[in-house]
């Protein structure tokens, strides 16, 4: 028959209540009392009902995390953040992906709270209305983590996207590009695109260079690689394309490649993300690095000063960003 706590109290020669105290630490025992528990606990090798102290405790020790698709790597990038922060401070992680199923967002968030966790961090494109309202009904800290959208009344950890935009503009500026165009994505109001484009305007505007903004039809590889087609058939003078994320800068590379423009030589091409395969690129491309391991290490370590009751930041978090200058851009001769 399996060990109980009934056990580790007889053997203790204490009340059940005790042994409930020492496991929880709900309320002082004295240190002799403590240690002889313990090593009782350890003797027989009882293990606590988990279901049961968490509904004595009110505490599971889980933080919910549902990501779009844990094969892409930035998010891998986050979760191994949150995973390694979260087991410094004794946290498990429920992990859920979705592959961008807003049905199987809203099936998770109902099964983590079925699940009792503790706070939520969402991963996502965007936070659509069914998933505000799930949470909302969820008395529990809640963080939502986007490459592409923010919500300015939910917790998030992000970087300054306006500001970075802008550094990235200058730098190609300073190489002596003065035909730069911007290939990116048109979205809604709380688009981060939309930021970005407003620190490329500013830099734009501020050495009045001959700048152009290209919508392409998505974020994906192939994407960019389509948007090139057009981009060079209608733009022969260009110097610099700087591209919204790294997915559309590789499918500019790609494209390039395919049609013997050299770059750096021909044109220079730059991205935004820095995930983890364009250092691999050949030429390596210049990027801003989006530091997304702190990214997800920052969230769940400011759900946890939450439950803790700990002082908390703005809702707002924002990160140093950095600009990696690599291969893929050049000076030119002015």
């Amino acid at each position: 028959m399996s060990v109980t706590i009934k056990d580790v109290a007889r053997i203790a020669g204490v009340s059940i209540s005790t042994v409930s105290r020492v496991i929880n630490n709900s309320k002082p025992v004295s240190p002799e009392i403590r240690k002889k528990v313990l090593d009782v606990i350890e003797e027989i090798g009882y293990k606590p009902n988990e279901i049961a102290r968490t509904l004595v405790t009110k505490k599971s020790f889980l933080i919910g995390v549902i990501v779009t698709d844990i094969g892409n790597s930035y998010i891998a990038d986050m979760v191994r953040g949150i995973e390694e922060v979260g087991k410094m401070y004794n946290y498990d992680i429920l992990l859920c992906s979705t592959y961008g199923d807003k049905t199987a967002e809203l099936k998770y968030m109902q099964l983590l709270n079925r699940k009792q966790v503790e706070g939520i961090i969402l991963v996502s494109d965007v936070l659509n209305s069914e998933t505000k309202e799930q949470i909302d009904k969820y008395d529990i800290p809640f963080v939502f983590l986007s490459r592409f959208s923010h919500q300015d009344e939910y917790a998030t950890v992000t970087i300054d996207y306006i500001d970075a935009s802008y550094e990235m503009t200058k730098y190609l500026i300073n190489l002596g590009h003065r035909n730069i165009l911007y290939l990116g994505l048109k979205e809604d109001v709380n688009s981060l695109e939309n930021m970005k484009i407003k620190g490329f305007e500013k830099a734009s505007a501020e050495e009045d260079i001959n700048s152009n903004i290209y919508f392409a039809n998505g974020y994906k590889i192939e994407d960019g690689y389509e948007a090139a087609k057009q981009i060079f058939k209608d733009h022969d003078d260009l110097t610099a394309i700087y591209c919204s994320n790294d997915e559309l800068a590789i499918g500019v590379m790609n494209y390039c490649y395919d049609n013997k423009i050299r770059i750096p030589d021909d044109i220079s091409v730059v991205g935004f993300g820095d995930i983890s395969i364009v250092s691999n690129l050949r030429p390596r491309l210049t990027t801003i690095k989006i530091p997304f391991y702190d990214i997800g290490a920052v969230a769940i370590r400011r759900i946890i000063k939450e439950l803790k009751k700990e002082p908390l930041e703005e809702k707002r978090t924002l990160l140093p960003f950095h600009l990696q200058k690599r291969d893929s851009t050049i000076k030119l001769n002015k």
